[in-house]
């Protein structure tokens, strides 16, 4: 059997191991840290639970496809529901509403506490219905590198309906003209943030993200998130992928422009290819040093990043969902501030996640484990000690005026991830969540292709490359790369 090393246990190196696994290859995964997922990760906190990274699940048929690809009953490793209610949102007037699974009770919660009627909402989640239906097929699903994607009629329908996924304008300009309130703009620009990107700099074909969280639904492990990489962890093992942790790789080897295998611990490994699920900035110059690289990729803008602090929180609030968003007052400012002045700004957007909700052994009795975020820049060698102090005082202000509560009182424990532990933990260049930025028209045909041109037989996978970051992303961009090799 042909030999092939994962560099990465995150998401997309294990549905990649899983994938070649299949395909008869002798796979090995190397990761670096003690645990598979990276970003996607667990911890215990006193009598709470974690799940530390990604805490929304959508499009899970693109987990349950492994599972059927190896011929296995996913129900055999991994369990979900769908939601209910994706999500509730909160502004400092007062004004909230939730948004339902169901299109027409979100639109009569719309049209109760906005200025908007729901056949408002109904045009534009069509529109991003319509912008999905034609970008999947080439943008998610095939190398935007290879010839032959630009050869299939699935592309050439694409082509011919490209006026339609409105990518000449921003996403911001595309929202005031669906909705007049701008609460609902803020509402939609708000999707920008799930790529780490600016919605008065991003293309509106970034409208596409509300169709898979809206239309398509979204959903809740029922052992919580982490048992995305549990289950897929076992399904990988049990076709006879081998996982090593605290495992480092120093070098890609290459001979003759081909790969030959790998450097660890001062040991040469030989493979027949590499795939790298290290984020592509790292893979080049920690991993190919002997190599040029693609400088104008590796420069571009990144996208931003995120402080999250976990609360054990003593106390629970019927007010509160699993998913939970707490605006701003001045959206642009919020972006003008994470992008343009690389810092915090003293009111900034929070979201709340509550999995206890849904998972009550997550956190004590009469308890809740709450996990805060807010979207801040990237790391450029910002005073983070400082900027976390201020971010979490003007936090629990905001949560304070809008739930009438004192919630210092209620903190029983506490930790922090910033920019500088995403990126130490998950060699995620500059803390960026999502690899390279949105800002722009083209830069879905601007990030890093998931194989090297240079270099034959080296592949990437995981959200610093195409696709792009979150997990039904990464997860296409295991397929990619298996339907590359």
């Amino acid at each position: 059997m042909p030999k092939a090393i994962i560099i990465g246990a995150g998401i997309a190196g294990i549905a990649t191991a899983i994938r070649l696994a299949v395909k008869n290859y002798e796979v090995t995964v190397y990761e670096a840290n003690a645990f598979a997922g990276g970003k996607l990760a667990h911890f215990k906190q006193g009598d709470y639970s974690f799940d530390a990274g990604p805490s929304l699940f959508t499009m899970p048929q693109y987990v349950d496809e492994l599972f059927t690809l190896a011929n296995k009953n996913p129900e055999d490793y991994f369990t979900y529901k769908k939601l209910d209610e994706v999500c509730r949102y909160f502004w400092a007037d007062g004004t909230t509403f939730s948004a339902s699974a169901s299109s027409e009770e979100f639109g009569k919660e719309v049209e109760k506490n906005t200025t908007t009627k729901a056949s408002q909402l109904f045009t534009y989640l069509n529109k991003s219905r319509t912008i999905y239906n034609i970008t999947h097929h080439v943008f998610l699903e095939k190398s935007l590198q290879k010839l032959t994607t630009y050869l299939s009629l699935n592309t050439l329908k694409s082509v011919f309906n490209f006026g339609k996924i409105d990518a000449f304008r921003t996403m911001a300009q595309a929202n005031q003209s669906f909705f007049e309130d701008t609460k609902m703009q803020q509402y939609a620009n708000r999707f920008a943030t799930y790529n780490g990107s600016n919605p008065y700099k991003a293309p509106a074909t970034l409208n596409v993200i509300p169709h898979l969280e809206q239309n398509l639904g979204a959903y809740f492990p029922e052992k919580g998130m982490y048992s995305i990489v549990q289950s897929l962890v076992k399904l990988a093992e049990d076709l006879g992928v081998k996982f090593i942790y605290n495992s480092l790789v120093d070098e890609i080897c290459v001979d003759n422009k081909t790969i030959s295998g790998i450097f660890i611990k001062q040991k040469f490994i030989p493979a027949k290819l590499v795939v790298s699920n290290m984020d592509v900035y790292f893979t080049y110059t920690r991993l190919l040093k002997k190599h040029k690289a693609p400088v104008r990729i590796l420069q571009q803008e990144r996208s931003s990043s995120a402080l999250i602090f976990y609360w054990g929180v003593k106390q629970t609030f019927i007010n509160l969902g699993l998913h939970n968003i707490l605006f701003s007052n001045d959206y642009k400012a919020e972006f003008e501030a994470i992008f343009d002045k690389k810092t915090i700004g003293n009111d900034a957007t929070v979201y709340i996640n509550i999995s206890s909700k849904h998972k009550p052994d997550d956190a004590p009795q009469g308890c809740e484990n709450w996990f805060v975020m807010i979207n801040v820049p990237n790391n450029t060698g910002q005073n983070w000690d400082d900027l976390i102090a201020k971010a979490r005082i003007n936090i629990i202000k905001k949560i304070n005026q809008q739930f009438k509560v004192d919630l210092e009182g209620l903190i029983e424990n506490e930790s922090v991830l910033d920019p500088r532990s995403i990126e130490k933990n998950t060699f995620s260049y500059q803390g960026s969540l999502y690899g390279t930025s949105s800002n722009n028209q083209f830069a879905a045909f601007l990030r890093h292709a998931n194989f090297s041109s240079k270099i034959k037989n080296l592949y990437f996978a995981g959200g610093s490359v195409h696709p792009g970051g979150g997990i039904p992303l990464s997860l296409l961009s295991a397929k990619i790369v298996a339907n590359l090799i």
